[in-house]
């Protein structure tokens, strides 16, 4: 019989995945070209031909035991000190290799240092709406997750209730910029305010609080937004990014932390996370892609194939009636359902072959996501039944 615990997950499996999986059963009924998914988070634009490039010519160049085998728990060295590098060039920072930790994938990141930083009851703060699986990956390591109710006039954190939600208990803030699922990207003035109730805080307490900053959406901003680089402003940072979205990799999880030499215990930090991150059984993150996007930093996907996605469809739906913030960032649209009931709204949408994810699944009711990494075509083929979908719901 399976652990209570994993009886708690399995009932509360990601309707994210659910929705994906109903995707693949419709389509057999109906034929792909007629079930318009919108569900899932991935990219629809190809891998930069720089990534083909470099697989093939490590694949040709360099030794079999060099690409397979066995490494520091932390990843290749070199590779960590060209990641380093890179991003002390794009940000100003200085970093070393000893800085960075290779992880499998973002997710894989988080693992790592929940299991690093929290004792059992210690409590972690993240702010609606939110990637639901925030909510397991704390609760792997028997801590508390509270949320923060979401800001719906903007989507800025609501630092006023955060203010309020930290106690002497908390451990870790997880933050999301860009944020999945609304696009928003926090501002300076959110990261600066955050970054002085923090200080704040821990000089009430007498204590330590890690800003986690979850980025895997970091490359993909839209009409020159800056997205803050949240070590400059708040020492007690962990970074950790995935190369998923940005290089159209998700399937490979390839990622890494980066742990500033400036956050609290950061010597023990280091070590536990190389410890954490070979007992939790990933053991390092997989060889050849950490080879792959060392030669791949400067390369990106063709951010403005999903630019154009965004504004076929966030106009198309603000011209039928629906509400929506404009994404700043990553590909998703975060719209107010015309019922109060989104899990009852998302339902209609299914009757159409279309499927979305009600805002309920993010800690925000009320609302609804759409994952717009699709071809073009997907959405001009989808937007009459929206349109639809709210006429009769009207």
């Amino acid at each position: 019989m399976i652990s209570n615990k994993m009886k708690e997950q399995v009932q509360s499996s990601s309707i994210i995945r659910a929705m994906f999986e109903e995707g693949k059963r419709l389509a057999e009924i109906h034929g792909a070209e007629n079930v318009f998914d919108f569900s899932l988070g991935n990219p629809s634009v190809e891998p930069p031909e720089d990534v083909k490039k470099a697989i093939l010519e490590i694949l040709n160049t360099e030794s079999t035991t060099k690409i397979h085998g066995y490494m520091n728990n932390s990843g290749y060295e070199d590779v960590r000190a060209t990641i380093a590098d890179s991003i002390n060039d794009k940000f100003g920072t200085a970093f070393g290799q000893k800085n960075i930790l290779m992880t499998v994938g973002a997710a894989g990141g988080i693992n790592v240092i929940l299991k690093t930083l929290l004792n059992p009851g210690d409590e972690v703060i993240t702010f609606a709406p939110f990637f639901g699986e925030y909510r397991n990956y704390v609760n792997n390591f028997e801590g508390q997750l509270f949320v923060v109710s979401p800001n719906t006039l903007d989507f800025q954190p609501n630092l006023e209730e955060f203010k309020q939600k930290i106690t002497p208990k908390t451990k870790v803030i997880i933050i999301n910029s860009p944020n999945n699922p609304t696009g928003v990207v926090y501002s300076e003035e959110t990261i600066l305010n955050m970054a002085d109730i923090l200080r704040e805080k821990q000089k009430e307490f007498g204590t330590d609080i890690y800003l986690f900053s979850d980025e895997p959406y970091r490359e993909l901003a839209y009409d020159h937004v800056k997205v803050p680089y949240v070590t400059k402003y708040y020492e007690n940072t962990i970074i950790g990014y995935s190369f998923s979205k940005s290089l159209s990799l998700p399937g490979e999880r390839i990622g890494y932390l980066v742990i500033p030499d400036q956050a609290a215990d950061f010597e023990n930090i280091l070590i536990a996370a190389n410890i954490a991150n070979r007992t939790l059984g990933y053991v390092n993150a997989p060889s050849l892609f950490q080879r792959v996007v060392a030669k791949c930093l400067n390369a990106k996907v063709d951010v403005e194939t999903y630019n154009k996605n965004r504004e076929l469809f966030y106009n198309g739906l603000l011209s039928y009636g629906y509400q929506c913030i404009k994404p700043e960032g990553a590909f998703y649209l975060f719209i107010k359902t015309p019922l109060d009931n989104d899990v009852e709204f998302c339902n209609l949408a299914k009757q159409k072959n279309i499927l979305i994810v009600p805002g309920t699944a993010f800690g925000c009711p009320g609302y609804a996501r759409i994952a717009y990494c699709v071809a073009y075509k997907t959405i001009e083929n989808a937007l009459p039944g929206f349109k639809a979908l709210i006429e009769d719901l009207r």
